[in-house]
């Protein structure tokens, strides 16, 4: 079942044998073999291709026969980096420099409490966080995503 979904998706999308092993990074005799059954990939070749062809990978070993795309989970956004950490740690900085004044950071016209201040300082950073991480996912070209 599984070469021919494979074989299936592949002409849906117009697609040569070389051009889905380019983009899979393999060769299109090994790409081939796998249509014609005489070969197994790896679970993270099969992992790609379900990606490649936004099925689910059940689909793809013939568990279902539901190809709508996977729904993107939170915790599959990428991972930040020490730069990427290096930014919001300046950025919350700054942001906390700008608002040293007692009537920037007031509620009700009363200042804010060290604990009050500690807790907006957390929410910002797991906002600034989050943020970062939905752009990264948003704007990293396919071929640079791990």
């Amino acid at each position: 079942m599984f070469p021919e979904r494979l074989r299936t998706l592949r002409l849906q999308k117009k697609w040569k044998q070389k051009d889905v092993a380019n983009r899979l990074g393999i060769t299109e005799s090994a790409y081939g073999f796998y249509e014609q059954g005489r070969r197994e990939p790896s679970h993270e070749t099969l992992q790609q291709l379900a990606d490649l062809f936004e099925v689910p990978l059940d689909y793809l070993l013939g568990r279902t026969n539901d190809t709508s795309p996977p729904i993107s989970k939170p915790n599959s956004l990428p991972p930040l980096t020490p730069q990427d950490e290096r930014d919001i740690g300046r950025d919350l900085e700054r942001i906390f420099n700008n608002l040293e004044s007692d009537e920037s950071l007031a509620f009700h016209g009363e200042p804010l409490d060290e604990e009050s201040k500690e807790l907006l300082r957390i929410s910002l950073e797991n906002s600034m966080r989050l943020a970062k991480q939905i752009a990264k996912q948003k704007f990293t070209p396919k071929k640079y995503r791990e």
